[in-house]
């Protein structure tokens, strides 16, 4: 690739843009991600981009709607500023849960998230832990789904020592809970459940052996808590000696602080995809998923291959 590396960020998250920049060895450009007085986003870039390849770091935490819009607006401003290349790199991407048309009437709202991304001007995206891997599909430019799996393992295999066993709070995160029990060496249980509506997760059954053991329930998202705090309750029921939950992103949103502060979770692990504030919840830990996306960022300046780190 021409040109060099640049680095942006808007307001969602720059505590880990400025990680990234720090791993990379590169400063943040210098940008103005504003507001006008009537509230539109103000944006300015004020280096020259012409010819170099750049990388929009933004989540699409709260507000959401906010920093897509930042989002949208800085790669139009590089779009017109004859960028070399654009790469949008979104550690958490938002309405990814919403993938699909699963009742009348309602729009598959990831879809229209990519198709605006597309249009706005970026060429390539780097995420991380997509909640559904056919997001992907909705690109027709390249995505590299970087995955938080190895930086879990290293902080887990540190903390929770003896008999362990993996489990996933519902059936589609069965291949995530192989994978990190497949690391640690010890076997998986799943919880069975269903969802009557959105943010309500009513937990039915244990499916697998807890009795004894230090248990992780895996996930890719923590929002409401409401999924993880049910899972805790019943393998305590069940039996389990102790109980961690470790997710990608930490969107915490409503009652999820309170939940998790009155559960009887030993730790909640999560990475820094979204600004995490551990002064709220003692029991909140945040391993930094920084090192993962400078190296991916490096990778893809280079022309290198990123499905590699996962082998």
């Amino acid at each position: 690739m021409t040109g060099s590396i640049k680095l942006i960020t808007g307001n969602s998250n720059p505590k880990l843009a400025q990680e990234v920049a720090e791993h990379l060895g590169i400063p943040l450009s210098d940008v103005v991600v504003g507001r006008f007085s009537d509230g539109e986003v103000r944006i300015s870039i004020n280096e020259s981009m012409r010819g170099e390849d750049v990388f929009v770091i933004q989540s699409l935490g709260h507000p959401v709607n906010e920093n897509i819009m930042e989002l949208l607006l800085l790669l139009d401003a590089l779009k017109r500023a004859s960028a070399g290349r654009i790469t949008a790199v979104i550690p958490y991407y938002a309405y990814s849960r919403q993938d699909r048309k699963d009742k009348p009437r309602v729009p598959i709202s990831a879809r229209l998230l990519a198709d605006l991304i597309t249009v706005a001007g970026a060429q390539r995206l780097i995420t991380v832990d997509l909640h559904s891997p056919q997001i992907q599909g909705f690109f027709n430019i390249p995505v590299d789904n970087l995955y938080a799996m190895n930086v879990l393992h290293e902080y887990i295999k540190g903390q929770v020592e003896g008999e362990k066993v993996v489990v996933s709070p519902d059936s589609g995160g069965v291949e995530r809970a192989r994978l990190l029990a497949n690391k640690l060496g010890c076997g998986i249980a799943i919880i069975y459940k269903r969802r009557p509506e959105p943010n309500v997760a009513e937990v039915l059954d244990l499916i697998g052996d807890v009795r004894d053991k230090k248990v992780i329930i895996v996930d890719d998202i923590i929002d409401t808590a409401g999924t993880v705090v049910a899972a805790t309750n019943i393998l305590y029921v069940k039996g389990a000696k102790s109980v961690f939950a470790c997710a990608t992103h930490g969107v915490f949103s409503g009652p999820a602080i309170d939940r998790l502060r009155e559960s009887p979770l030993e730790e909640v692990i999560v990475t820094n995809t979204l600004p995490v504030e551990t002064k709220k919840l003692e029991k909140l830990r945040a391993v930094s998923i920084a090192p993962l996306i400078a190296e991916a960022i490096k990778r893809a300046h280079e022309g290198e291959s990123i499905s590699s780190l996962f082998v």
